[in-house]
């Protein structure tokens, strides 16, 4: 997740990556909830397929952030009985568990400044950012 400054807004970014290709995914989310990381989820499911998404990412590493706490609903597909994904847990303080993940979050910290308001990007420039990764 990347959150903006304190007290500038409420929404945030969500980055996916896959290790191995490095293709990024980043979805803007109204707020750091569970209910928000799982409709995002699912969006990203729904655009690739629920094939590819399977195929494409088969674990995800979060960090311990209280969205990322409802393991039986992330690893459910919404569009089909099958496990959608694998989820783990980093161990607290072990970013180097999630390099990939790091890594690009502090790509797409190129484009969105530390303590800017995440509210004032448009669904389009997140693409923007999103592809320049």
């Amino acid at each position: 997740m990347i959150v903006g400054g304190k007290g500038t807004s409420k929404p945030v970014l969500m980055t996916l990556v896959e290790r191995k290709t490095r293709m990024l995914r980043v979805r803007k989310l109204s707020d750091k909830t569970q209910a928000s990381v799982l409709q995002a989820l699912k969006a990203i499911e729904r655009s690739m397929g629920v094939g590819p998404f399977r195929s494409m990412f088969k674990s995800i590493t979060a960090d311990n952030g209280s969205e990322f706490l409802d393991v039986e609903q992330m690893e459910r597909s919404g569009f089909s009985k099958k496990r959608r994904v694998k989820l783990y847990y980093a161990h607290p303080y072990s970013s180097w568990e999630r390099g990939s993940n790091e890594n690009a979050n502090r790509m797409v910290r190129r484009f969105v400044a530390k303590g800017d308001n995440i509210g004032k990007y448009t669904i389009d420039r997140i693409g923007e950012i999103e592809k320049a990764d």
